[in-house]
């Protein structure tokens, strides 16, 4: 498994000045993306998608026809201007299977280098490494295999170790199979996925891991999937599915009237179409591979280009601590407040696990980014932030522990909150709150500042918690501390000791 760094980003190593713009021009859609730099978990401060079809408007000598070019380029004409007036000073121009496949696609794409957008025109294989590059950045940990499926082709990689190893690419997209489905021959979809396996026979050493799952309709038909379930968290990102539940969707979407899924939220009506071929190709890959429980990246090619270009030492950076460190940074009042807070507090958790630590340290960078919100909100902010922040890194279950201690720690209470309870064990919430109430001590009793919490120290000693303060600082132990101490206490079961160092 990849060894993943909580340490600060060093500012000093390359990739993180200037706007950064990625344009895709895929076999459905073009989109837009951009991010505010190329450090390790950039910002996304755009983004927009037009489903142009490119991979559907062909003659049949396989040409673009000359509509869809024109649509292609309104929509590219918009794109490099938005990139211009937000002042993107690294524009990346991407190409996948419609243009690739294209007999007039090195005209198109000429066109496009006269207008200033020069094109990367990648090879199937080029796709299915940046797809998993997407993965592995969003997360780290991934063994497995990433499939991204679009709407000309089908790509797969297997990745470990932090590392792409072998991949391949297929003609079995969403429009493929459609095509397949037009001609009416029982079985025609497991026989294309049986020959096309046959011909890579690393996939057999996925067998029984994960299929990290990428591209616009498999996320999709997740969405799908949640709302069926009732999810209670409408994120898609790490949302785990097991191995039975694509044949199930296969016959849902066989049953159901489209009709009915526009009331799933976030579902794009033009993904509607897509569902059924999206969901047959799927439980075929999961059926004929053996492959595990089936995890969605929101993380993909488009990533994958940034992510390409880091330099090692930031790509070994935890992707949630990186994100969480400069949300903290961004809105808090003090710098390296977080992780000094998180040291402070480490005493009284020192037996837990590796995971929970990175979550606490993750609650504790965001610890001091309430204080600008009204107080009589401030636990609701830290609630909705954890839980709908755009964090990678991190599965439900994290964001519930998160939300706990947020929550806590800006004066909501240690109760449970109701909508945490499906996410987290009641143990795990209790934990949680804990970490909330360690936090909130440790800012009251420094004011946010450094200096006290340096010269300060807390513990758990026999039945009690002890909070032991510089001789200097002893003037900071008033009621207000007083009160935290005791209610910190009382969570651990303990009572209070202050003690002058």
């Amino acid at each position: 498994m990849a060894v993943v760094s909580l340490a600060r980003q060093d500012e000093s190593l390359p990739g993180r000045e200037g706007r950064v713009a990625v344009i895709d021009i895929g076999s459905n859609s073009i989109r837009l993306v951009v991010f505010e730099d190329n450090g390790r978990i950039p910002g996304f401060l755009f983004n927009e998608k037009v489903m142009v079809g490119l991979g559907k408007r062909r003659d049949e000598n396989g040409a673009l026809h000359q509509d869809a070019i024109d649509d292609a380029m309104e929509t590219l004409r918009r794109f490099r201007k938005l990139a211009s007036e937000m002042q993107v000073t690294d524009m990346r121009t991407v190409a996948t299977a419609a243009v690739r496949e294209a007999g007039n696609g090195p005209q198109f794409t000429a066109e496009l280098a006269a207008m200033g957008l020069p094109v990367r025109l990648l090879s199937g294989e080029d796709e299915a490494y940046l797809a998993a590059f997407g993965v592995l950045s969003a997360i780290p940990e991934a063994e497995g295999l990433v499939g991204d499926l679009g709407g000309g082709s089908l790509e797969l990689a297997r990745v470990s170790n932090g590392e792409v190893h072998e991949t391949v690419s297929y003609p079995l997209g969403v429009l493929r199979v459609a095509e397949l489905r037009e001609k009416k021959k029982k079985g025609a979809l497991k026989r294309a996925v049986t020959k096309a396996l046959k011909a890579a026979t690393w996939i057999e050493k996925c067998k029984g891991q994960p299929l990290y799952l990428v591209g616009g309709t498999w996320r999709a038909l997740v969405r799908v999937d949640m709302h069926r379930t009732k999810f209670p968290l409408p994120i898609v990102h790490h949302y785990t599915m097991q191995p039975d539940r694509p044949a199930r969707l296969v016959r849902l979407l066989a049953q159901i009237d489209p009709a009915k899924l526009t009331s799933v939220p976030s579902l794009a009506a033009q993904r509607i179409p897509n569902l059924p071929d999206g969901a047959a190709i799927l439980s075929q890959l999961v059926k004929q591979v053996g492959l595990a429980e089936l995890i969605v990246s929101a993380y993909g090619l488009r990533e994958g280009l940034l992510y390409e270009r880091l330099d090692a030492d930031i790509r070994a950076i935890d992707p949630l601590i990186a994100a969480t460190r400069d949300e903290g940074e961004r809105q808090g009042r003090f710098p390296e407040h977080g992780d000094l807070l998180n040291r402070w507090i480490a005493p009284l958790f020192e037996k837990e696990s590796d995971t929970d630590k990175r979550i606490r340290l993750a609650a504790c960078l965001l610890a001091d980014t309430g204080w600008r919100a009204h107080p009589e909100f401030r636990a609701e902010r830290g609630l909705e932030m954890a839980l709908h922040g755009n964090w990678v890194g991190i599965e439900s279950n994290g964001r519930g522990k998160m939300a706990q201690a947020l929550f806590t720690n800006f004066g909501g209470g240690v109760g449970m909150v109701g909508e945490l309870v499906d996410l987290c064990s009641s143990k795990e919430l209790e934990q949680a709150a804990r970490w909330g109430l360690a936090m909130r001590l440790g800012q009251r009793l420094s004011g946010g500042v450094a200096g006290p919490l340096e010269l300060s120290k807390v513990s758990v000693e026999d039945d009690k918690l002890v909070l032991s303060i510089d001789s200097g600082d002893a003037e900071l132990y008033g009621e207000p501390v007083a009160k935290r101490h005791r209610q910190l206490a009382d969570a651990f079961g303990k009572k209070t000791e202050m003690r002058l160092l």
